[in-house]
């Protein structure tokens, strides 16, 4: 007999984590038709129904130094979700990614008896791997959205399942480069590049100025160049900022939104490291992905890193399939040499792009099904 469910908690703390809890909410709904999904997310959960109680650019700050100056806040809000829940408390708790925001919540509520589940594993395989701790103490279950994590958390007494990625799913295996093209007004002949400085303002703040340097360097060597911007929500008015201060940069096409038609559309992509990484190779784009932060937090970080990779085609391959440019070789220099090195090696394009097919059919499954399924366990117990 199915579990009866009224209510379920969703946290989703940045643009990436609300598209995947959005990819999960159908299969709760068919579930449980009834449902209300409340607490944390964005625009991609609202459309599936979700009351977000609170907005999720709230959350979205990365690194150490970042989340200081806002840390009064966030804990001001988790402080609130918390007792919100504890009041009326839901039939079960789903935190998407931001695991420094829901592991904490989630180790509140499971200790008053409400299940909970961390859908995306943090990653533990990467850096600071004293997380295990908090992740057995906080969850009921781990939804993975990566194949090798499931065996990692069972080894160290977590409940885990493998729920594919959603977006191996959700892109297809073969973009239609033509259609996306001819959708944003670009011709077969163009040469494009995808400019993605991430969905953060900090990290706007960091990569923006760097990608159209970049940009402005290599136009001076292909004038013809597109260069392809697609800005998240919210961001349009800060990224216009920096744009206004490389004139020189012509052709830049801004766009609200449409970032996977962007992808699909491009020769080359210049990536913020993150999630964005995972999408652009889902497209078999080749790319460049950078990064930078303030010194504080990079010193930090690199004394918890596991991996010599940080963008994830990379950490999924085992190899540097594409190239990293971190801190300080994250100068637009650079970043415009390794993108006309890609445009000079079109073989090695061709070989990436098997690569990319590869690693797109490892991470399928049906997500939403699985997921659900899991969770129907996790309640049935």
């Amino acid at each position: 007999m199915k579990t009866s469910v009224s209510q379920i908690a969703m946290v989703a703390g940045e643009s990436s984590g609300d598209l995947l809890a959005s990819i999960l909410i159908p299969g709760l709904k068919s579930a449980w038709p009834s449902v209300s999904l409340v607490g944390i997310g964005g625009p991609a959960m609202a459309k599936g129904g979700m009351d977000s109680w609170w907005p999720m650019e709230k959350l979205s700050v990365r690194g150490y130094v970042e989340v200081i100056r806002h840390y009064k806040e966030i804990v001001g809000i988790r402080k609130a979700l918390k007792h919100r829940l504890l009041q009326s408390p839901p039939d079960l708790f789903i935190g998407v990614d931001a695991p420094d925001f829901n592991l904490d919540l989630a180790q509140d509520l499971r200790a008053n008896g409400i299940p909970t589940v961390q859908y995306v594993c943090p990653s533990v395989w990467a850096w600071r791997f004293e997380r295990i701790k908090k992740i057995r103490s906080s969850v009921d279950h781990v939804l993975c959205i990566f194949p090798f994590e499931k065996a990692l958390l069972e080894k160290h007494g977590i409940d885990a399942t493998f729920v594919g990625h959603p977006l191996a799913n959700f892109i297809p295996s073969e973009p239609d480069k033509s259609t996306a093209r001819m959708r944003l007004g670009l011709s077969s002949d163009d040469l494009v590049v995808a400019v993605l400085p991430g969905s953060r303002r900090d990290e706007i703040h960091q990569m923006a100025p760097r990608f159209l340097a970049a940009i402005e360097i290599l136009q001076a060597k292909l004038p013809h160049l597109i260069p392809v911007l697609p800005v998240a929500p919210g961001m349009l008015s800060l990224v216009n900022q920096y744009v206004n201060q490389f004139p020189k940069v012509t052709n830049l096409k801004l766009l609200e939104g449409q970032s996977q038609t962007v992808m699909a559309s491009a020769d080359v992509a210049i990536v913020t490291s993150g999630t964005a990484t995972l999408e652009t190779a889902l497209f078999k784009c080749p790319m460049v992905i950078s990064y930078a932060m303030p010194w504080l937090t990079w010193y930090i970080t690199q004394r918890k890193r596991l991996q010599p990779w940080v963008g994830l085609p990379n950490i999924l391959c085992r190899d540097f399939v594409v190239p990293e440019l971190l801190q300080q070789q994250a100068t637009p220099q650079a970043i415009a040499s390794s993108v006309t090195d890609w445009f000079a090696h079109p073989e090695r394009m061709l070989e990436l792009k098997k690569t990319f097919s590869k690693l797109h059919e490892s991470l399928r499954a049906d997500t939403a099904s699985i997921a659900t399924h899991a969770i129907e366990k996790i309640l049935a117990r």
